[in-house]
């Protein structure tokens, strides 16, 4: 029996082209399998083949578990306790095994041997021509519409399916079966039993994949994008740079008559994009993501990772984009975040501002009005900037003797101390639980500190945009940060 099972394997091994090892982890799954039904409950069994004589052992497990955890599964379970009783020096996770009589091979049924050798052996070609598509390094996956699955799309390309979920493809595209379809592979997920390679012709990777086929300097690496932003099916923004003073970045990718570009599109049923010239100056980039409006001036808040960017009425409309699409891929794009607004707008903001600080400068520093419009008119914008500012740049303002700047940086200094032992009184009061979350650092509790967020709870209840305004940081970031602060509600 033992020889007749080695030639099996190697009769099965050579037929369906697998390794041998493979074929008998499925003999001795089968094996197993049918011993543990003799046995009942939830035992676990292992078998042993040698692979040279065939000859095989079989072993029932015992799971060892914490002593106060205790015993889930008394069949497969033994408390550690117990365990060391047996070996003195095991360990919670290690098992405990015990020889029993090997079921002969005859008795197993022939059938039930027959799928669960079949089926192990399909995993493992399946898993094989996997790893073999996997290695090719290929980014786009290039195939055939097979059948739908519930509302998601199952494609075939050679022997390899992946999956096209509805939420990954693009709104109003209508892929029917037998037509031929390109997607960006976004990953694999072995633990799914059907197609594991997991598709995208929504995101902006699929998109970076469309340009560098279409355009070869991409694939040289003369030219590189450096970000993409879509609105699938409508709109899309890419920003692309030359690494060759020869090689002009956004006519390369237009191509002659637009013949690039307009391959991209007719892939992505039309989806129009706008390429942007990337710029290490982040409020250039930010005027050319915004094309084709023309901005008048912009206004970098580093601290907010923001912008104000103001635009003439007549460009108003265009700069934010029909439902605010322009601006919002703009800000995508660039990561930055965009206020567009008019120049009206924006004079009533500065005075807004400007009003800010010259009550500020008049609390703080005990000085009348005129005191801070000088400051101010100065770009004076802080009292960190009155307290620590070079001596001599403060000197050259002719309203001011050296005993005034003097007088005015000493209240500066004194306003912030004072300023900040309210402030950390303020962050003592912060609960720890709001602390421990996930993503908290010292910087975010003293600003959501001043903004009286105190407990997990009053971050759960934030909106978005109060989380944006509040600590300055991007959407994405504040709606993850709340979603974390709400995890409590729905696990309790």
């Amino acid at each position: 029996m033992n020889r007749e099972l080695l030639m099996l394997v190697d009769a099965i091994s050579r037929e369906k082209s697998v390794e041998r090892d493979v074929v008998f982890g499925a003999v001795e799954a089968a094996l197993a399998s049918a011993t543990k039904k003799l046995f009942g409950g939830e035992v676990d069994i292992r078998v042993t083949v040698d692979r040279d004589s065939g000859e095989y052992e079989t072993f029932r497990r015992w799971h060892v578990v914490p002593n106060e955890a205790g015993l889930q599964n008394p069949d497969a379970e033994i408390l550690l306790f117990e365990a060391q009783e047996q070996i003195a020096d095991i360990e919670v996770e290690d098992h405990i095994e015990e020889p029993v009589e090997s079921l002969p091979i005859g008795r197993i049924g022939a059938q039930a041997a027959k799928q669960v050798i079949l089926q192990k052996i399909r995993d493992a070609e399946r898993e094989q021509l996997l790893n073999d598509f996997l290695s090719r390094g290929e980014k786009v996956f290039i195939g055939t519409v097979k059948r739908l699955d519930k509302g998601d799309i199952i494609a075939e390309s050679g022997r390899i399916e992946g999956r096209l979920k509805r939420s990954e493809m693009i709104p109003k595209e209508n892929l029917r079966t037998g037509d031929r379809v390109r997607a960006v592979i976004l990953g694999v997920d072995p633990t799914l039993r059907g197609p594991q390679i997991m598709l995208s012709r929504s995101s902006p990777e699929f998109m970076k994949e469309l340009f560098a086929q279409e355009v070869p300097e991409i694939e040289q690496g003369l030219l590189e994008i450096k970000s993409c932003a879509r609105d699938a099916g409508s709109r899309a923004k890419i920003a692309v740079v030359s690494h060759d003073k020869r090689v002009d970045p956004i006519g390369t990718c237009v191509g002659v008559r637009g013949s690039r570009v307009n391959g991209v599109t007719n892939e992505l049923a039309g989806e129009r994009v706008d390429i942007v010239l990337w710029s290490e100056d982040p409020a250039q980039f930010v005027i050319g993501a915004l094309a084709p409006a023309n901005v008048q001036s912009i206004v970098v808040d580093e601290e907010r990772h923001a912008m104000d960017v103001v635009v003439d009425e007549e460009n108003l409309a265009i700069a934010i984009g029909r439902g605010g699409q322009n601006v919002r891929l703009a800000s995508e794009l660039t990561g930055w975040r965009i206020n567009i607004m008019s120049a009206e707008e924006s004079a009533a903001k500065q005075e807004q501002e400007s009003e800010s600080v010259r009550k500020l400068f008049v609390d703080k520093l005990d000085v009348d009005a005129e005191v801070a419009d000088i400051l101010i008119a100065e770009g004076f914008t802080s009292l960190e900037e009155v307290a620590y500012v070079p001596m001599q740049e403060m000197l050259e303002i002719e309203a001011f003797d050296e005993d005034t700047v003097n007088e005015l940086r000493t209240r500066a200094k004194d306003a912030l101390l004072t300023m900040e032992i309210a402030r950390e009184e303020k962050v003592e009061e912060v609960s720890q639980d709001l602390r421990d979350l996930e993503g908290m650092s010292p910087e975010l509790i003293a600003k959501l500190a001043d903004g009286n967020i105190h407990t997990r709870d009053d971050l759960a209840d934030l909106a978005v945009d109060e989380l944006v305004e509040l600590a300055g940081m991007g959407e994405a970031e504040a709606r993850a940060m709340i979603m974390k602060a709400r995890e409590h509600w729905f696990t309790a």
